[in-house]
């Protein structure tokens, strides 16, 4: 039996999908709040347990989740347990990644709808695995390729190496981590260089262009002196469309329901990866037409002439894309946001930028950080350390009181964005308007 201590995790979940799915017995444990995460562990009658040092058991391959250490109280269990043997997430999922040809997503943004894309991509054209961030795995016995989301969050990352090394974007981000810049580049440099075949990047990112590369390299992009270039693109309500050229010449003229220019990169990066495979236009142009998005990545419900999206959005240009979005998707409408932040490193450090981006929106909020948010050594704040830079904001509590506040608005977009539980404010607000 494989047993997951942590399996609500985001990767854990998918994990634990995928070694299902692959026929294995599954089962796994973490804390009773519910989490999204979990409902296709129990579609699947994947047994969840609370944390109890009992469910340890000789014989187990116990999978240890990124955020757990002996403190955990299975993880001692296991680990003092010399019938047991112990693997963690990350290299358990580079080896289990090996005995395909793999694709690794990475990049500061963007990644899990990228993931989620390519393996909506790829999936019609050869059996392929996937592991998506949102808790989304799937798998068949025998397939060709592996689709992966790799994260950089404390080089986790660097344990992969994917046959087709691909990078979204680079702009600094999980600050408790990664000190400078600089070291933030050389972990991607890093992972792009683990690459076997290739390493696919976006071409008009300010930072990836410049680094050392010593594998092939295929760029994406808009501008000139990508190899796989976007040309006459169109992005409006109706959705995008554009040609694109590979090195020189016109592959195909794409026209997608998609939205925004960060949706146009993403989809210009997974047709590369397309290409790279031997995937025609046709194919791509009928395949990508029918991609529906991924968990929490823009997630749109219409209720009368309100919207209510939910979105995982975290760092300031993350949200920047949702607005942008936004605008495009539904002008003429108002934009209610709402904000919580999930670390305090994060809120502290792009606290200005945070307030400057929800300044684009008629009407911003924030919800001050979880009670459960990990402290941090030195960082003692809340949210007021973003609010003070934009005055006209309110903080709004995740309950009846602060559904009431932002159920005064309609005919408006309502973005709940934060990786936390954000969206059951979004409940309390569609409940709220319907007593209205």
């Amino acid at each position: 039996m494989y047993y997951f201590i942590g399996i609500k995790g985001s990767g854990m979940a998918s994990l634990a999908r995928i070694l299902y799915d692959l026929g294995y017995e599954v089962a796994g444990s973490d804390i009773d709040k519910y989490i999204f995460l979990e409902d296709g562990l129990r579609e699947r009658h994947i047994p969840i347990y609370s944390f109890n040092k009992d469910n340890i058991k000789d014989g187990m391959d116990v999978i240890v989740g990124n955020a757990f250490d002996r403190s955990n109280e299975e993880v001692a269990a296991a680990e003092d347990n010399p019938n047991v043997t112990i693997h963690h997430y990350y290299d358990f999922l580079a080896k289990l990644m090996d005995d395909h040809i793999t694709i690794g997503i990475a990049g500061t943004h963007g990644k899990t709808s990228t993931t989620g894309m390519a393996y909506h991509l790829f999936k019609d054209y050869d059996k392929t695995n996937v592991l998506i961030g949102d808790g989304t795995g799937y798998a068949t016995k025998g397939a060709k390729y592996f689709v992966a989301e790799c994260c950089e969050y404390k080089d986790h990352f660097l344990w992969y190496h994917p046959d087709y090394a691909y990078i979204n974007n680079i702009e600094m981000d999980h600050v408790d981590y990664f000190k400078s810049m600089e070291q933030y580049e050389q972990s991607f440099e890093k992972y792009a260089n683990q690459a076997k075949k290739a390493i696919v990047i976006w071409g008009d990112d300010p930072h990836l262009p410049h680094l050392n590369y010593t594998k092939r390299v295929v760029k994406f992009g808009v501008k000139d002196g990508n190899d796989v270039q976007a040309k006459n693109v169109i992005n409006n309500e109706k959705g995008l469309s554009f040609d694109v050229y590979i090195y020189g010449d016109l592959f195909g003229h794409f026209t997608l329901p998609f939205y925004g220019m960060h949706t146009l990169y993403n989809t210009l990066g997974v047709i590369t990866l397309g290409y790279l495979e031997g995937m025609d236009f046709d194919y791509m142009q009928s395949q990508l037409s029918t991609f529906k998005g991924t968990k929490r990545r823009y997630a749109v419900k219409e209720v009368g002439n309100n919207v209510y999206v939910d979105d995982y959005a975290h760092h300031p240009t993350a949200i920047k894309y949702v607005i942008e979005e936004t605008r495009t998707r539904f002008p003429g409408k108002q934009i209610v946001a709402v904000y919580q932040p999930d670390r305090y490193s994060r809120g502290l450090r792009f606290a200005k930028d945070y307030a400057r981006i929800m300044d684009t929106v008629d009407h911003p909020y924030f919800v001050d950080f979880p009670k459960n948010a990990p402290k941090e050594p030195g960082i003692d704040i809340d949210v007021s350390v973003i609010t003070k830079n934009l005055p006209r904001s309110k903080v709004v509590t995740e309950d009846e009181a602060g559904a009431k506040e932002l159920a005064q608005y309609d005919n408006a977009v309502f973005l709940f964005m934060s990786p936390k539980d954000i969206y059951k404010l979004e409940d309390l607000v569609i409940k709220e308007k319907e007593k209205a």
